[in-house]
């Protein structure tokens, strides 16, 4: 069902031919490839790692909806995953395969609710009100985009609660960069300064996981 990079490849290469022959959603949609992830398989484990049991999660870029999957299906039976992505890309909105992609593999897992908010992350948090158990963060990767993300989402996030920062961190082997609005994001925030009241709790390749700490 699912393709993941099993090695940190600079171009994220698939162990499936398919991915690179048939590389447009359509061709997921249809069944005639995998769904692919745009994490590693390192990556994957830990999303469900932080996400066990958690009951209130938001992820902030969905694309094919693999990491979504890998929330919904460990986060509590009766939790809710709220995925904002406005799918704004598409010149066609009523033919946006990659939407339809990643609406056919979320709902491929039946565990607990999945809320799709098909808006800019801004425009969400604007009217949001709920306390978030864990929070993604890979929707705009301009360094202003991810900290409008994290300045509008972390105050929503409970002690305890878990922010992961995808394309956050350098790695061997690895497609992100110094330039990476996530990499000089967290760098700055997490690194070259201490963030009253979070702390790094993991790095994984390209994830970066920060504790909302008591």
């Amino acid at each position: 069902m699912l393709n993941l990079p099993c090695e940190s490849e600079l171009n994220l290469q698939y162990t499936s031919k398919r991915v690179k022959t048939l590389a447009h959603p359509v061709y997921a949609w249809l069944g005639l490839r995998p769904f692919v992830g745009q994490h590693t398989a390192a990556e994957h484990a830990a999303l469900q790692r932080w996400a066990q049991g958690r009951k209130t999660l938001v992820e902030i870029g969905v694309a094919e909806g693999v990491s979504a999957l890998a929330l919904r299906e460990v986060m509590s039976s009766d939790g809710t995953l709220y995925l904002i992505d406005p799918y704004h890309l598409s010149r066609s909105r009523s033919l946006n395969f990659t939407k339809r992609a990643a609406h056919k593999i979320v709902e491929s897992c039946s565990r607990g609710q999945a809320i799709w908010l098909e808006k800019f992350s801004q425009d969400v948090a604007k009217d949001w009100s709920a306390p978030i158990d864990l929070l993604v963060i890979d929707g705009d990767h301009s360094e202003g985009g991810v900290q409008r993300d994290w300045n509008d989402w972390c105050p929503f996030v409970k002690p305890g609660g878990i922010v992961i920062f995808h394309d956050a961190r350098l790695f061997d082997g690895g497609w992100t960069n110094p330039n990476y609005g996530p990499v000089k994001l967290v760098d700055r925030l997490f690194r070259a300064a201490k963030q009253p009241g979070w702390q790094i709790v993991e790095e994984i390749h390209s994830l970066l996981v920060v504790e909302h700490q008591n």
